[in-house]
């Protein structure tokens, strides 16, 4: 299917106001994303690196193919990279760390807040959003695809199963293909082509996260596959809390996965077209490729113990792809 071509927007900037100090500063909460204890103000003044170090250590824990995808990018991206791959992390792990919808709700608007006074100038002192700031001033970045993430994982609060695929791919668009944007930015490419290419790979990339997502969801009672492909096979949701791995569920999960497969054939199609300047953008691609070929190999039993392995030829998989100078 054909992916519609995102345009890219120009800065926008929203009304800039006076940015309230923390309360974590003064012996209030401490900022969202920083852990329980730990308050604010030990990030008034980090010693020099510190908060580039604060990421990528973040990174490295709770991303860790993006976190070698980052290393590969050229120096002078790398730091950026690793901001917006932090800020992702810190939107991410919101949905699993609350009870109430409320308490995201407020964790959401505080990293809103924050991308209106990066983009006045004045960022929160927390170290993730002060090295954004950094990421912005160098690359210029746009507004508006941060905003997307954040709008549509406050959508994502609902915990509820996405009713078809397309509203899968519509989230995947708004923030995963949202962050290949924002790279592509940070590596000086704004081409129609690379744009189109982020778009298909951010949607397979949403759709393997789903899948990779589900068998931890299973133990959470919970089930996030597009509904209409379940129905379709006749699967209920009880299948994939019980870990059924008759036929029809293996079927839906082949369906799934199939689609994914599709997204990544179309960005390949025209890579020809696509600057190779965005080629390291586009590195995810190795980890895509890899969860898509082995859970073909286990005839798409999603439940699979070896799914649940961490890649150890990753590294040097992406290091290839690099070196051939292809995604």
């Amino acid at each position: 299917m054909a992916a519609a071509v995102m345009a890219r927007g120009g800065l926008r900037y929203g009304p800039c106001r006076p940015r309230l100090r923390a309360a974590g500063a003064r012996g209030g909460l401490p900022w969202p994303g920083l852990g329980g204890g730990r308050a604010a103000a030990g990030w008034g003044r980090p010693a020099p690196g510190g908060e580039v170090q604060y990421c990528a250590e973040l990174v490295r824990k709770r991303d860790y193919e993006g976190f070698l995808c980052s290393l590969l990018l050229p120096a002078e991206s790398r730091t950026s990279a690793f901001a917006l791959r932090a800020f992702n992390v810190e939107l991410a792990q919101i949905k699993d760390s609350i009870t109430q919808k409320t308490t995201g709700l407020m964790r959401m608007q505080f990293w809103r807040d924050a991308v209106e006074e990066i983009y006045c100038d004045n960022p929160p002192h927390q170290p993730v959003a002060a090295e954004l700031w950094r990421a912005v001033k160098r690359h210029n970045l746009t507004k508006m695809w941060f905003m997307k993430i954040i709008d549509e994982r406050e959508k994502n609060l609902d915990d509820r199963a996405y009713r078809n695929i397309q509203e899968l791919e519509t989230y995947a668009e708004n923030t995963q293909s949202a962050l290949l944007y924002l790279t592509l930015e940070m590596l000086g490419v704004r081409d129609i082509h690379a744009d189109h290419a982020a778009s298909h790979i951010g949607k397979a990339q949403g759709i393997v996260t789903c899948l990779r997502a589900t068998p931890y969801h299973r133990t959470r009672q919970k089930v996030f596959l597009p509904m209409d492909v379940c129905m379709l096979h006749g699967v209920s949701q009880e299948d994939f809390i019980r870990g059924k791995q008759e036929k029809n569920v293996r079927d839906v999960i082949y369906d799934i996965a199939s689609q994914a497969h599709i997204h990544l054939e179309h960005a390949r199609s025209f890579s020809k077209k696509v600057p190779v300047k965005a080629y390291p953008a586009f590195f995810c691609t190795v980890a895509l490729d890899d969860y898509l070929c082995n859970i073909r190999k286990v005839d798409f039993n999603i439940f699979h113990p070896s799914l649940q392995k961490k890649s150890t030829l990753l590294p040097l998989h992406l290091y290839i792809r690099s070196w051939k100078k292809t995604y």
